[in-house]
């Protein structure tokens, strides 16, 4: 029997935030509303359905903030 993951009420699981880093700096990342920031370099990365979408042309970059779609 396959069980389901469920994201934690409040965001991604906290044991999986301590290990996820920024691909292009490779500090370390922390949410931030439906986003993951870089706290280095400040990229924003999407997180799609629970799935962090760690792709740097995915990123939005320091000082910008991504349209509504």
């Amino acid at each position: 029997m396959i069980e389901s993951v469920s994201e934690p009420e409040g965001g991604l699981d906290p044991e999986l935030l301590e290990v996820l880093v920024c691909p292009a700096c490779r500090r370390e990342v922390r949410q931030e509303g439906p986003a993951l920031l870089c706290s280095d370099c400040g990229r924003r990365f999407p997180v799609h359905e629970g799935i962090p979408v760690l792709l740097l042309e995915e990123a939005t970059p320091p000082g910008h903030q991504r349209e509504a779609q």
